[in-house]
């Protein structure tokens, strides 16, 4: 069972997941800065790669958006379902083209959006595909029986209306009415859309996803949900009234906080938050994690710390795994990490110990709702994973690259930095002939050179034959500096 709570302020919403007391999953949406995943547009085809089989497409925003031929309908995920080859890029779009296009992944870095010309709705349970005519069951709904029965109901429900249709988790114990209202709803929104599309300019939104708030309500909300607590009487009436429409059964558990301490103190989300953006995540044994977030994927590395209280070295190594097993499934949540995932578990030279801790990854994985995969263990004893990524990171969404050290994690030592002043004076000394050169650089930097250096400093001076002068700029960082002829 689980509690979500929502903190919702005219610039951004806040929701967490608290599962056992714990914070399990942190969604953050800034109004100026919202996702685009689910969107539709209206794209203009502004370069076609042969090379690459893609298109860039203008959907309106500052980089163009990026379609591989694999999501280009009839022959992507949502039409022909055989092993003929698809037809090239080239032949089937050319530039200038408009497509009704979808965002399937958000801009990530230098990364443009990613689009799909399969278009999907989703609703509360269900999942229109206009351009398709097949009935889907979402594969964590249980039995084969159950899953035919469920088709048979939606053909029927579905008629002659045209598209296909994939029945979320959540559709399982729906009723025929329940189901008519999702269809009725989903046909009417892509009515809308095509309408749209047709009186509308290129690099046009068509469509836009849900807010987050009311995602919370469509995809958050389950029957292990207890509560749904919110801040504001503004949008707690509007999500009454949203789910009085689309998710009856989500209203009765929406509460009203009224508290006098902010929503997200109760359980301390403003230190998680802060503790979600740091390398270093302590576990209760006295082991702890470190987190490493690059372009290509993420890594996690366990180590043992300070727990000593097994019998032995094996059970302590043993037992600090099987709680970092579980810490890093949660971190990953947490902190919504995505791509390639390398986690680097302790060694352990018993297979059963291996097969115990993969068996509790993969077992607290399970609660994602973010479709992961996970390899066994390498040679090198590393358990390789993946976890879809649609959306920023909580890192990428609440820092920016560090200007001091522009993204490296370190900057060069005072020393280091004296010896570039030292070569750059002797460089520029056989090129001009000032009276004087002036160093201006920072407080720590100009202190070693008056100080630990100041013998090659003074050795530098009389070689070239003209006097040294320093000067500190508070303002620097401790990789900058100026040399100033006089």
């Amino acid at each position: 069972m689980h509690d979500i709570l929502i903190n919702w302020a005219p610039q951004e919403t806040r929701v967490a997941l608290i599962e056992n007391g714990a914070v399990q999953e942190l969604h953050i949406e800034r109004t100026l800065e919202r996702g685009m995943v689910g969107n539709v547009y209206l794209g203009r085809v502004v370069r076609v790669l042969p090379g690459m089989q893609s298109a860039f497409i203008d959907i309106g925003l500052e980089r163009a958006a990026f379609l591989h031929v694999a999501d280009l309908f009839p022959h992507g995920v949502g039409g022909s379902r055989n092993e003929t080859p698809l037809p090239p890029i080239e032949r089937q779009v050319f530039e200038g083209q408009t497509l009704t296009v979808q965002v399937i992944k958000d801009a990530i870095g230098t990364k443009g959006a990613r689009l799909s010309a399969q278009i999907s709705i989703a609703g509360r349970m269900l999942v229109f595909l206009p351009q398709d005519d097949h009935i889907g069951i979402s594969q964590k709904i249980g039995s084969p029986e159950l899953r035919e029965q469920l088709r048979t109901r939606m053909q029927a429900l579905a008629g002659d209306g045209g598209g296909g249709f994939i029945l979320r988790t959540n559709a399982e114990e729906a009723s025929d009415a329940e189901l008519g209202e999702d269809i009725a709803y989903l046909r009417k929104a892509w009515a809308l859309i095509r309408q749209r599309s047709h009186s509308q300019p290129p690099a046009t939104l068509l469509h836009q996803d849900l807010s987050l708030a009311e995602r919370v309500l469509r995809d958050l909300s389950t029957e292990a949900t207890q509560t749904i607590r919110i801040d504001s009487k503004l949008q707690y009436d509007a999500l009454c009234a949203f789910g009085a429409t689309y998710m009856p059964g989500a209203v009765a558990k929406l509460e009203l906080y009224r508290g006098e301490r902010p929503i997200l103190d109760l359980f301390g989300i403003e230190e998680e938050i802060a503790r979600a953006l740091a390398r270093r995540v302590d576990l209760k044994s006295g082991g702890y994690l470190i987190i490493d977030q690059t372009e290509a994927l993420t890594t996690v590395d366990v180590n043992t710390g300070g727990y000593v209280g097994a019998r032995n070295f094996e059970d302590t190594i043993f037992k600090t795994n099987l709680e970092a097993a579980g810490a890093i499934a949660r971190q990953l949540r947490l902190r919504n990490l995505g791509g390639i995932i390398i986690a680097d578990f302790i060694d352990m030279t018993r297979e059963d110990h291996q097969q115990a801790v993969l068996s509790e990854f993969r077992k607290q994985l399970s609660k994602d709702r973010t479709r992961t995969t996970v390899s066994g263990f390498t040679q090198l004893g590393l358990v390789e994973m993946t976890r879809k990524r649609t959306r920023e990171s909580l890192t990428h969404m609440l820092c920016e690259p560090c200007p001091t050290c522009h993204s490296r994690g370190q900057v060069k030592t005072a020393r280091s930095v004296c010896y570039d002043i030292l070569r750059e004076i002797l460089r520029e000394a056989r090129q001009f002939d000032p009276k004087e050169f002036r160093v201006v650089a920072s407080a720590t930097v100009v202190e070693m050179l008056l100080d630990e250096e100041s013998v090659h400093l003074a050795g530098l001076s009389e070689f070239i034959g003209k006097p040294i002068s320093l000067s500190a700029e508070p303002t620097m960082n401790p990789e900058q500096y100026d040399i100033v002829l006089l």
